[in-house]
């Protein structure tokens, strides 16, 4: 009985949270091969090099928040925390190119200056640098044209890549926008 009444009160003290937010985040990227596999091989050593590879990684689609802040990669990552991110992932095979990138822009409303928040844009493949960059600069022209160069204008543009030409039978090359913590609106109390 006394759990029941325990969880009654419980359910009398609640409180309605909205969705979380993203605030903090790091950008790392990282490269790795293998002869064995892609995903318990390269991809994971690629995570490594990024430093993220204790992690269990779930992935975002593309845009930033305008409380959204980049910082410092932590130093106290857990083993088997839960890292959301924003994630370009390349695969290609021993001799063939593998680069990943991102591109990052930031929305300031037209009329009052103030930051609106971010759209992020992610491509990879067997490209050269130069020619991913061209197809992320040309991913957020066109996210940027669909819908908020009405109101917004777009600033601070960023890109983060990564290529290599892996020697191993599997190569991985990765780029991730990675988020430390996290605002939660508080909807009502009771």
């Amino acid at each position: 009985m006394g759990n029941f009444q325990t969880t009654t009160k419980l359910l009398h003290q609640s409180v309605v949270v909205g969705c979380r937010i993203p605030k903090n985040y790091f950008v790392t990227k990282g490269k790795g091969e293998s002869d064995i596999a892609i995903h318990a091989g390269s991809y994971h050593l690629a995570l490594k090099d990024a430093g993220i590879e204790m992690c269990n990684i779930m992935t975002y689609s593309s845009i930033l928040p305008n409380e959204a802040t980049e910082v410092t990669k932590p130093t106290n990552i857990k083993h088997g925390q839960v890292l959301e991110s924003i994630m370009s992932v390349a695969h290609a095979e021993k001799g063939q190119r593998a680069t990943a990138g991102i591109i990052t822009g930031w929305l300031f409303n037209r009329k009052t200056g103030k930051k609106y928040g971010g759209l992020v844009c992610e491509n990879s493949g067997n490209y050269t640098e130069e020619e991913l960059k061209e197809k992320l600069l040309a991913s957020m022209k066109e996210l940027y044209t669909n819908g908020f160069d009405q109101d917004y204008e777009l600033k601070c543009i960023d890109i983060i890549t990564e290529t290599f030409v892996p020697k191993k039978k599997h190569g991985t090359a990765l780029v991730s926008i990675c988020f430390t913590n996290y605002i939660i609106p508080v909807l009502s109390e009771n």
